[in-house]
């Protein structure tokens, strides 16, 4: 049992320590100019697009609803600025590379808001009131995987939820967005958990804070004491390693639960939320706004790193341009962090829901060698996987077989082509390898 114990201590802290290159921790929260156009895609979420309420020549309002939840998993769209619709387009999606509708709106530079409905005593809401103003305000999951946030706070009749986590440990390098939204703005992150537990009606939460943010985790903790939140809620601070960030990851660190494989928190009593998501819960509740803009990081080969509230639909340029530009040597842009964001093709992308971060850099593509069995990648993998028998797989196009490596399992957090001696882009395989045998597994029910 000893022996058991120890092995099980030394994979909760499996992972990496890349360079933390938090260079903006410092900035505060600007406001970011308003876009002269915004570009808003109607699939910024996980499930079914939103559909389109208006059409081109259109004049609407900043927080007008412009497109409807496309289904249960779905949620609304609003406008970013007030102007005029130029039209809805096609565009490739930032994040998966599909082709889908987006409305541009032309600004007229008013910025003029419809009238927010705003509750007066938001602590007599219902449960069921609570809900539709979160949809209804378009909220998703901002930690990345923008799914919608009233699906998650739904949790199936037979998952008792015990636990809340409240996801502060932002551990990709550079990113500061969230680090910067627990000094400046705890008050109303709290008061948005305060929200989370009465609808699921939970009385234990951990805010969840890496170590290397001293003064957030002192933030928090002396906020909390003043909170009055009811249950039990405490501040957690965790050695700082990559991923810890990733909910599965987080989860097994603080209660010891694992999730089944390719299955969700709630099916071991546990709803995560990120910050900045509880942050907009609470905007929603308290202050009758839709979910229009969020504060993002604009780093790395920018001449003024900052944290910018940022209007979605703003293109990247305008950010960027914003922090002074780039080096010419700069060329490659990331909407997210170096592990597990994703290059765009042009610096006229818009930011969307998900986009936290904006990374210019320049590219150190390295030739892919052949794997030499060294086993980096497995030691580094903090869901306890065989990366390279993913790659091996994938390249024989096995992709059946991936399922008895628990493929499904996989975070996607790169800390296995981070370690890797011979440059093989892990990630890359895995995303094929996951996506061929949902394939097949969708041709197997037909």
């Amino acid at each position: 049992m000893a022996l058991f114990d120890t092995l099980f201590d030394k994979r909760k802290s499996k992972g990496i320590h890349p360079p933390y290159y938090k260079i903006a921790s410092h900035k505060n929260i600007e406001k970011a100019p308003l876009p002269k156009e915004a570009t808003l895609p109607l699939s910024q979420h996980i499930g079914a697009p939103a559909k389109a309420l208006v059409k081109r020549g259109d004049k609407v309002k900043t927080g007008q609803k412009i497109a409807e939840a496309g289904g249960f998993v779905s949620v609304p769209i609003h406008a970013t600025i007030s102007g005029k619709v130029k039209g809805i387009i096609q565009v490739v999606s930032s994040v998966t590379s599909r082709v889908g509708d987006a409305i541009v709106i032309e600004s007229d530079g008013m910025d003029e808001w419809v009238e927010l409905d705003k509750p007066e005593n938001p602590e007599d809401l219902s449960k069921e009131d609570i809900l539709s103003r979160i949809k209804e305000a378009g909220i998703v999951g901002l930690g990345g995987a923008t799914f919608p946030t009233h699906v998650k706070l739904q949790p199936p009749p037979d998952k008792k939820i015990d636990t809340i986590i409240v996801n502060g440990c932002e551990c990709e390098p550079y990113i500061t967005s969230d680090h910067r939204l627990m000094l400046e703005h705890g008050d109303d992150i709290l008061k948005g958990l305060g929200i989370m537990m009465r609808v699921i009606g939970c009385s234990r939460a951990y805010v969840a804070i890496e170590d290397n943010k001293p003064d957030a985790v002192e933030t928090m903790r002396n906020l909390l004491a003043k909170a009055g939140l009811p249950g039990q809620v405490t501040v957690e601070s965790l050695d700082t390693i990559y991923p810890l960030g990733a909910e599965k990851t987080l989860l097994k660190r603080i209660l010891g639960r694992e999730v089944p494989v390719a299955g969700l928190p709630f099916e071991v009593g546990v709803v995560v939320q990120n910050v900045s998501t509880l942050k907009a819960i609470h905007d929603a509740i308290y202050e009758g706004k839709p979910l229009i803009e969020r504060v993002l990081t604009v780093s790395g080969l920018v001449k003024e790193p900052k944290n910018l509230i940022a209007r979605f639909g703003t293109p990247a340029k305008e950010l960027i341009e914003f922090c002074g530009g780039v080096p010419p040597e700069a060329d490659e842009m990331i909407f997210g962090g170096p592990m597990m964001g994703i290059s765009q093709t042009s610096l006229d992308i818009p930011t969307q829901k998900g986009t936290n971060s904006i990374l210019v850099k320049k590219s150190d593509m390295k030739p892919e060698g052949n794997c030499i069995r060294c086993g980096a990648c497995i030691e580094a993998c903090p869901m306890n996987l065989v990366p390279t028998m993913f790659v091996a797989y994938v390249k024989n196009k096995m992709y059946e077989e991936l399922g008895d490596y628990w493929i499904e399992n996989c975070v996607e957090c790169g800390a296995c082509a981070y370690d890797c001696p011979a440059n093989i882009p892990i990630v890359q395989y895995i995303k094929v390898g996951k996506a061929e045998l949902m394939k097949l597994k969708k041709g197997a029910k037909k």
